[in-house]
């Protein structure tokens, strides 16, 4: 395994007295406590065990044993999503390490800061397959913002300094601390740098004012614009600026998923999000604008299916932290290198200058076209006597919290209905593994983001085949009086993997139901003795008539509370723009039986 090499040429030197020697497991606490971690998810192993033991001394950082290593990044994660603050996690070498890639990876695809430690076998072995020993530096490589391998305990203040101000600055991300059993036990007198220096990390200059004023300049031309906002919006703390620049231009706003929240989905000028299983109305728009405002977005396939026709009538101002994203998945007119809540700031203070009280005005007939999509074409369900649909029990939910609850999902069908059928109104709200599309994500990440913010209320909106992945952490939930509640919406099935199957290979089940083949009508797994086995109050619904009562009661618990809700797989989550398709190719009809040719390739 290569020594990383440091990332900062110079550190400024400290003007605090030199400690005492101590050991690198201490320096390692000592040097967490002073960045201001609080909370740490750790599952100790032979290669961290010295990490753990100075862990017990701290009296500023508590420390969460998850069930799984998996179950513990992702709610470092949930943690970061909920706060904006580096979530933290620790494994040991080897399996515990590689157990942590799936959520390296999700941090990396959604920008999301975190702080990974490893511990790892003793420099004198690396190399030498030693037992558990993984080179995590080379295979996180292409999904971290920056790898350390710590061969000097001197270094680790240095490196924990520069390892979270990396993955909290410009494009937040993930950053690895791989220390091995060595450097943990050996001593080292250091001090806590003061200042950092790190050549070649720079974050992005101020928007550029003329470029801005040619924003302006667009919006005064502009008769059909839209705001096309993203989880840069989130991630920067916009959504106060962007709500003022939306106001006072009058422009309709529409978000990504990772998006969602950074402006009140209860506003008349929101389009709810866009995209594969976005609003009609937000793709229609979209389609029809003459000029697109993208702001913090990085135009992902999921919402721009075929790139070429994405929002091709319109002149597109594109507004990101990170250089690599301006014209890498579309060609836009105006491309602008800044962070942008500094840039909307900006638009803001420009906006002031001027007269500005004619510009809703202007866009009064776009909105009114806008409104008449929204009332043609809401999202909608058909219910079916005497079942549970999946949409009604997100509604009922919405209703009873007011909109104001955290939701965490797993990835799936009951993904896009949370989306759709419950209105957020604040950011870090919809906490959900977009980019990377991780299932068992949801569980964990209501655990970590309830250590976040305890006086609110988080709720997992589960799928049965996304929850059963990280089940275990239902003990980490009680073992720690984490009060993190899980809806299931159980319907047996890997159900979008099945809408799939329905719509392009005339319903061939390809390995798609996860209950009991041996005898299809027993409900398996039964997840009511699974969480008895866990403590974890549990129960199951199978009638509409049940939704309400059944869900104030999860509401009223105290500690974590299982909801299993059975529901028909035959339901789709509706509209449906095909991988690859255009709003012209946008699926809006419940599908009848025989509808559907088999293809050849399902789309990608």
């Amino acid at each position: 395994m290569r020594k990383a090499k440091p990332l900062t040429g110079k550190t400024k030197p400290a003007k605090t007295r030199l400690q005492p020697p101590r050991m690198g497991c201490d320096l390692l606490v000592d040097s967490l406590e002073k960045v201001g971690v609080d909370t740490i998810f750790a599952y100790p192993g032979g290669a961290s065990m010295m990490l753990h033991q100075s862990l017990t001394r701290s009296k500023q950082i508590r420390t969460i044993l998850p069930r799984h290593e998996q179950g513990g990044v992702f709610m470092a994660e949930g943690y970061a999503r909920a706060t904006g603050k580096p979530g933290v996690v620790m494994a040991t070498s080897g399996p515990g390490a590689t157990n942590l890639v799936t959520g390296i990876a999700d941090a990396f695809m959604d920008s999301v800061p975190l702080v990974a430690i490893t511990g790892q076998v003793p420099t004198t072995a690396i190399g030498r397959g030693a037992f558990q020993e993984t080179d995590v530096f080379g295979v996180t490589l292409p999904i971290v913002k920056h790898s350390y391998l710590v061969m000097n305990p001197a270094d680790i203040p240095r490196i924990v300094a520069e390892a979270f101000h990396i993955a909290n600055t410009g494009r937040p991300g993930p950053v690895v601390i791989d220390i091995p059993k060595d450097v943990q036990k050996a001593t080292a007198q250091t001090s806590w740098p003061p200042a950092l220096d790190i050549p070649g990390y720079r974050t992005p200059p101020a928007a550029d004012e003329h470029a801005l004023h040619e924003i302006l300049g667009l919006i005064d031309k502009a008769e059909r614009p839209v705001l096309y906002v993203g989880g840069g919006i989130i991630t920067s703390g916009a959504a106060e600026e962007l709500q003022k620049f939306a106001r006072t231009t009058g422009i309709p706003v529409t978000t990504t998923l990772m998006g969602i929240g950074c402006f009140p989905e209860n506003d008349p000028q929101s389009l709810k999000w866009l995209g594969m299983h976005g609003t009609v109305y937000a793709n229609y728009a979209v389609d029809e604008c003459d000029l697109l405002l993208a702001f913090g977005v990085r135009f992902d396939d999921r919402v721009t299916g075929k790139v070429s026709e994405f929002a091709k009538k319109a002149t597109i101002v594109h507004i990101d932290i990170d250089n690599s994203e301006l014209n890498k998945n579309k060609a836009v007119q105006l491309p602008i290198l800044a962070d942008v809540r500094a840039a909307l700031r900006q638009l803001n203070q420009l906006l002031a200058r001027r007269s500005t009280a004619s510009l809703p005005k202007r866009f009064s007939k776009w909105r009114e076209k806008i409104e008449g999509w929204r009332k043609k074409y809401p999202f909608t369900y058909s219910p079916v006597p005497g079942r549970i649909m999946p949409q009604q029990v997100i509604e009922e939910l919405c209703r009873l919290t007011k909109g104001e609850a955290i939701l965490t999902t797993g990835v799936g069908q009951h993904q896009m209905w949370a989306g759709q059928f419950y209105d957020f109104h604040q950011p870090r709200s919809f906490l959900t593994s977009a980019g990377l599309g991780a299932m068992g994500f949801g569980y964990p990440a209501a655990v970590g983001a309830k250590v976040a913010c305890p006086d609110r209320e988080v709720i997992d909106i589960d799928g049965d085949g996304s929850f059963l992945m990280n089940v275990q952490e239902l003990a980490t939930a009680m073992a720690e009086n984490i009060a993190a509640k899980a809806i299931v919406i159980n319907n047996q099935y890997l159900g979008m993997v099945v809408q799939w199957e329905d719509r392009f290979f005339s319903s061939n089940r390809g390995h798609t139901f996860l209950g009991d083949p041996n005898n299809t009508e027993k409900i398996f797994p039964d997840y009511l003795p699974i969480c008895q086995g866990f403590g974890v109050p549990a129960e199951r619904i199978t009638k509409p008539e049940q939704i309400r009562p059944a869900l104030e009661r999860l509401l009223a618990a105290k500690t974590a509370y299982v909801l299993d809700v059975m529901v028909p797989y035959t339901e789709h989550v509706l509209p449906m723009i095909p991988a690859g398709g255009t709003v012209k190719d946008i699926i809006l009809e419940p599908m009848q039986l025989g509808d559907a040719p088999l293809q050849s390739e399902v789309p990608g």
